[in-house]
């Protein structure tokens, strides 16, 4: 029998097919189309539910704002809001979507590193919670746009080397995010020396797929090192299991080690506030995909009706990631590279992996995509984006429709 300790925990064997949310991934093929993002609704409640509380049955004064970067779709945040989260938001549009989605102003934070005019009063205007101070430009545009006291939060960058890929770390001395911590008191000067801005806390967040709790607790410790205030943000960034192999830390042990070290280092009378992205939607999601054609020569090609268009994690970080194919769960594996259709030696989804007899036609089903990868959706090769199913007790609703052509020249006004 096939591993399916990767796919969303409602996920079971039912003959030649697997049933997700109680739905069969066959039948939601051919409804829907393939590719297809595929998530369970329940357990995406139920990472919400694990993250809310974790922390607030540890720390009374904690809040998760989902960083609605990993899943900026209204239909998602909005179940996250009915669950009690807030989210976090950059630019003015995510701000707009989380608003559509029902997300309470007050529980909402603006970040960015390079916020706009317009950003910044689309933040103003919503009467959000926080907006997080990245830079001293951002300081200038609050002292010019803001016609009373806005509550703010400064970014920090704490210095911090995390051990994550590259692109995915924002911590460092040299990270373009937040304002370096030998510059923070000059920073803390200037926004105490105008009317327009009420520094209230302290934020940090240090990357993403970050498996070594050790890590966050450093970031705690850095923020500690400066003038105290009554909130701490400290971001997101908990990995995630991607291949069998990966080592992840639980929920819970996330909150115990944060929890304990805001205790150790900031004490007990602090609003804490916390941003998972990843850690709460990617186990929860699946992506659908068809075998268009499979190559044997001096590799083997396993290529699907998506790739790059709907999944840029391998291209921009090499992540990997462990396929199924649907239904043949006997059969002898080949080595194979599954690749995507579109014009690019790099639209590689996942490099030797083991398929079991792979077979044009044969439904692929790729565990872990709930983060980023409907984010990063794009048009290469005029790609339409696929939809976004829920399923919930064997009921399958559309979130989100696949494009279509018409979107897809909508914008053309030139012709």
């Amino acid at each position: 029998m096939p591993d399916l300790s990767l796919l969303p925990p409602s996920a079971v064997v039912d003959g030649e097919d697997l049933r997700i949310g109680g739905c069969l991934l066959g039948e939601l093929a051919s409804q829907f189309g393939t590719p297809a993002y595929v998530l369970d609704e329940q357990a995406l409640r139920s990472r919400a539910r694990a993250y809310l509380h974790a922390f607030t049955s540890r720390y009374a004064r904690s809040g998760i704002r989902f960083a609605a970067k990993a899943y900026p779709s209204a239909s998602v945040i909005r179940v996250l809001a009915q669950e009690g989260l807030g989210c976090d938001v950059v630019g003015a549009g995510e701000l707009r979507i989380a608003l559509a989605a029902g997300v309470a102003p007050a529980k909402i934070v603006m970040h960015g590193n390079a916020k706009t005019d317009d950003d910044i009063q689309a933040a103003l205007d919503a009467s959000i919670g926080y907006i997080a101070v990245d830079g001293f430009d951002d300081i200038d545009r609050i002292e010019r746009l803001a016609r009373g006291r806005t509550p703010v939060l400064l970014r920090v960058s704490p210095g911090i080397d995390s051990a994550t890929h590259a692109a995915l770390a924002t911590g460092s001395a040299n990270s373009k995010f937040g304002v370096p911590i030998d510059q923070v008191p000059e920073a803390i000067a200037r926004m105490r020396a105008g009317s327009a801005i009420d520094l209230q806390g302290l934020h940090a967040h240090i990357g993403s797929q970050i498996l070594e709790l050790d890590q966050f607790e450093a970031e705690v410790a850095a923020l500690a090192s400066l003038e105290r205030f009554g909130v701490y943000d400290l971001g997101g960034g908990l990995g995630v299991r991607y291949v069998p192999r990966d080592v992840e830390a639980t929920i819970d042990q996330y909150a115990e080690r944060l929890t304990a070290a805001a205790r150790r280092y900031l004490g007990d009378g602090i609003d804490l506030l916390i941003e998972p992205g990843r850690s709460l939607v990617a186990p929860v999601g699946v992506t659908l995909y068809r075998v268009v054609t499979v190559k044997r020569g001096g590799r083997v090609h396993v290529a699907v009706d998506g790739g790059m268009g709907d999944n840029l994690e391998p291209s921009l970080y090499g992540q990997r990631f462990a396929p199924l194919v649907v239904g043949r769960w006997d059969a002898d594996s080949v080595l194979a590279d599954l690749v995507g259709r579109h014009c690019e030696s790099g639209d590689v989804i996942t490099p030797d992996v083991m398929l079991a007899s792979p077979q044009v036609g044969d439904l692929v089903v790729v565990p872990v995509t709930g983060a980023y990868c409907f984010t990063m959706g794009n048009n290469y090769n005029a790609a339409l984006r696929p939809p976004v199913i829920f399923c919930d007790g064997g009921t399958a609703r559309l979130a989100v429709r696949r494009e279509t052509h018409a979107d897809l020249m909508a914008r053309e006004v030139g012709l």
